[in-house]
């Protein structure tokens, strides 16, 4: 069985990050052609808050736990603004019934897999705490507070 070697951007071996730029990239590909320019704005701002659910991820893994738990609330309020943008999308006649149903079922399995990674980070940081509260020696805890395999295993 061939071992898997982890990509020099750490990022990019989170499997939300990857699904994040699929959506991005499905998004541009299935969002019909703008009418006019209200439209055209419309869709611009669509794939600005696509693109940063992966952004901040990535921006996120190279933080501390703290703040990678901050830009991946953000990248869940970006979700949020995309689940919007889905709405306005259909009524605009951008988007089928069938891209709308595509588009919210990405996004509710993007908001899950974030929301797992919240909670695998806080609770990596609660285990933390409490070891640096008892007398034992956090020596084998690691230095790296950011590691990506430290939460990766639980996804």
């Amino acid at each position: 069985m061939e071992e898997k070697i982890p990509s020099f951007f750490r990022f990019e071996d989170l499997r939300i990050y990857g699904k994040a730029v699929d959506y991005c990239t499905w998004l541009i590909k299935t969002i019909r052609d703008p009418r006019n320019e209200c439209e055209r704005s419309f869709c611009n701002s669509f794939v600005r808050s696509a693109s940063n659910i992966a952004l901040n991820i990535a921006e996120g893994s190279s933080r501390n736990k703290a703040q990678f738990d901050h830009y991946l609330k953000l990248s869940k309020s970006a979700i949020r603004e995309c689940v919007i943008y889905t709405t306005m999308a259909r009524d605009l006649g951008l988007f089928s019934d069938e891209n709308v149903e595509t588009s919210r079922n990405l996004l509710m399995e993007h908001t899950r897999m974030v929301g797992a990674l919240i909670i695998s980070l806080q609770r990596g940081s609660r285990r933390m705490r409490d070891a640096a509260d008892s007398e034992f020696d956090t020596s084998d805890l690691g230095s790296d507070l950011t590691s990506d395999e430290d939460f990766m295993e639980e996804l």
